[in-house]
């Protein structure tokens, strides 16, 4: 499932709909292009912060999810932290891939059988 997520990233890239790298995201944020975030799960808590704050005051979704690495070579470029989707309809396909793999997720770990124990 990943993959597929991954696949619509470098497909929406293509056709000019991300805006990847902070101050790119940022500004586009405030002219209103960006309909959704995507910020890594390995990005600073500074960096999440910042731009879950911005989503929130400007209405923005975003999702936490993906690791630089691989959203960055998704697209093309170096690691990036952050990605900003311009287009509904991908961010539409996105956010349904992105639940399909985290609800995927969920019933594995469900179904690993044993139990938790803390320890002291």
């Amino acid at each position: 499932m990943e993959n597929r997520i991954y696949s619509m990233l470098s497909i929406a890239s293509k056709a000019g709909r991300i805006v990847s790298g902070e101050d790119p995201v940022r500004n586009s944020i405030r002219q209103g292009k960006v309909k959704m975030l995507i910020i890594s799960e390995d990005a600073s808590a500074n960096t999440y912060k910042r731009f879950s704050n911005a989503a929130a005051y400007y209405k923005v979704d975003f999702i936490h999810w993906g690791l630089k690495q691989q959203l960055g070579s998704s697209i093309g470029k170096s690691e990036r932290s952050i990605l900003g989707i311009t287009d509904e309809g991908f961010c539409n396909n996105i956010k349904e891939l992105v639940g399909h793999a985290l609800n995927q997720k969920a019933s594995v770990e469900q179904n690993a059988g044993g139990e938790l124990f803390e320890q002291n």
